[in-house]
């Protein structure tokens, strides 16, 4: 079993749009049972106050480019197998904004690292609400990243 201390098998450099702050990585690490993904996202819109935590949609989508400043050729979700939404392989689990930042850590059997290696990552504006077909209605793209092997 690998552990996320050694070198990602694959790994998308997250960017936002124009005059966008918004950076982070998320990596992809082969696990004997699934993919281990972790993400460590920063400049994500907030508020400040003891009530502004933001949910972020996040998803691997099909396309294989992030071209600012709508990322659409990201394409949809990646599902090879045709699921319903949530249950497309790309679907994961929320972004838990904290003020501007946020990780993510969470292992997963829907897909290997292969399989996604050349595919993208985006962070939606608003949390997926996993029942909307086909993608959540999880609002703007604001973030993507190429997953590319390491």
């Amino acid at each position: 079993m690998h552990s996320s201390s050694q070198a990602p098998a694959a790994i998308a450099h997250i960017s936002g749009g124009p005059g966008a702050s918004l950076s982070g990585i998320v990596s992809f690490f082969p696990q004997e049972r699934g993919t281990l993904v972790t993400a460590q996202i920063h400049g994500l819109p907030h508020e400040d106050g003891p009530c502004s935590a933001r949910v972020f949609g996040f998803h691997i989508h099909e396309g294989g480019s992030c071209t600012p400043p709508d990322f659409e050729d990201a394409g949809g979700h990646y599902d090879p197998e045709g699921c319903p939404h949530p249950q497309h392989a790309g679907d994961l689990p929320p972004l838990f904004g904290c003020g501007s930042d946020a990780y993510l850590s969470v292992l997963t059997d829907r897909f290997t690292v292969p399989e996604v290696i050349g595919r993208t990552v985006v962070i939606h504006s608003d949390p997926d609400d996993f029942s909307s077909q086909p993608s959540g209605h999880a609002g703007a793209r604001i973030g993507c990243g190429v997953i590319r092997a390491f």
